[in-house]
């Protein structure tokens, strides 16, 4: 009798992958079973996520079934079907596009599964609860450490997706800083613009093109994140302007970490993203368990006030990088350093 949820956990992992897209389940037993939808699992960030909310459910007694819809819209929504019909409990879901999202929460609802909107708040649509970082603050920590080191001059906005409620968000917050500075004419923003799908290369061309519009004037680079900020840093540098010009960004990805070091990146924003993973996974087994979650904030999403856990960002640049994302173990001073000459490394 012992072997046979060992047995059905190995089954499950064999067979847990459907045809369009990855669908990867872990179940033991009688276990609570949760969802997790990430729209594309690109770049270090998401995995990351993942690993620690899988971690923690597992300690939690919950099984997790995670799938990866490449950035389709139409995978994700077929996706997340085919977790409702598994018999979830909770739907963690990250969202492409979050004006689009609002009918899968729809599918989930209308079969009692409830909803925790990861990262990404889904727009008009009946959420559950909201777990992210707190946005607006992003956006005021990039734009104020700007206008901080460059109160004058030619800006350039590099924003996150369109399709993104949340790169909205940031983008609001940072110009409500630059605003004041607009108005008097000490700040010029002479590039603005949303970016398809936080691509890189197309930061790159857009920001190509913004130095060309300026003639090589560019006082600052206001990228919200730092995959766009990797982008921007390319084309700057194919211009000789790497490390004269201010770039934001957000995430503290290793190369931004990298970048920062060597003086062509100005600051990211670090999100312990272990303890945004951490923090919905308590919450989405606490859903499942019909517990009271532990909401203390509310953001609008166009349909309700959607109960929300809003973490704090941290601020990081060339001075604390040893203090922040390497004692927290997010990155490591052997990644960093090897990529470095000897006079640019964190001691």
């Amino acid at each position: 009798m012992t072997k046979a949820p060992r047995t059905l956990t190995v089954l499950a992992a064999i067979f847990g992958m459907f045809l369009g897209g990855r669908l990867v389940q872990a179940q033991d037993g009688n276990n609570l079973k949760i969802g997790f939808s990430i729209e594309a699992m690109k770049g270090e960030r998401w995995q990351t996520d993942l690993n620690a909310f899988e971690a923690r459910a597992k300690q939690l007694g919950a099984d997790v079934i995670s799938s990866d819809a490449g950035g389709d819209d139409e995978l994700q929504f077929k996706q997340v079907q085919d977790m409702i019909k598994s018999g979830i409990k909770v739907l963690v879901l990250l969202p492409h596009d979050t004006s689009k999202a609002s009918r899968m929460v729809d599918a989930a609802k209308s079969a009692n599964v409830k909803v925790l909107s990861y990262d990404r708040l889904v727009q008009n649509s009946d959420v559950d609860l909201y777990v992210s970082f707190d946005r607006v603050e992003i956006g005021r920590m990039q734009a104020e450490y700007l206008v901080k080191h460059a109160p004058k001059g030619n800006y350039v906005i590099i924003a996150g997706s369109p399709n993104d409620e949340g790169a909205k968000t940031l983008h609001d917050a940072q110009i409500k800083v630059l605003q004041p500075y607009i108005e008097r004419g000490e700040i010029k923003v002479i590039a603005d613009a949303y970016t398809k799908d936080w691509l890189p290369s197309e930061a790159y061309l857009f920001m190509l093109k913004a130095i060309d519009s300026g003639q090589g004037n560019i006082a600052a680079v206001l990228a919200s994140n730092d995959g766009l900020a990797g982008g921007a840093i390319q084309a700057l540098r194919d211009h000789n302007l790497a490390g004269k010009v201010p770039v934001s960004g957000q995430d503290a990805d290793l190369a931004a970490v990298i970048c920062i070091a060597q003086g062509t990146q100005s600051m990211t924003v670090y999100k312990p993203i272990s303890t945004e993973a951490v923090t919905a996974a308590d919450e989405a087994v606490r859903l499942a368990k019909g517990e009271k979650t532990h909401a203390d904030a509310a953001v609008n999403n166009g349909k309700i006030k959607v109960p929300a856990i809003l973490l704090k960002p941290v601020l990081v640049t060339k001075d604390n990088i040893r203090t922040t994302v390497v004692k927290d173990g997010f990155q490591t001073l052997k990644s960093i350093n090897q990529a470095l000459s000897p006079d640019q490394q964190i001691k």
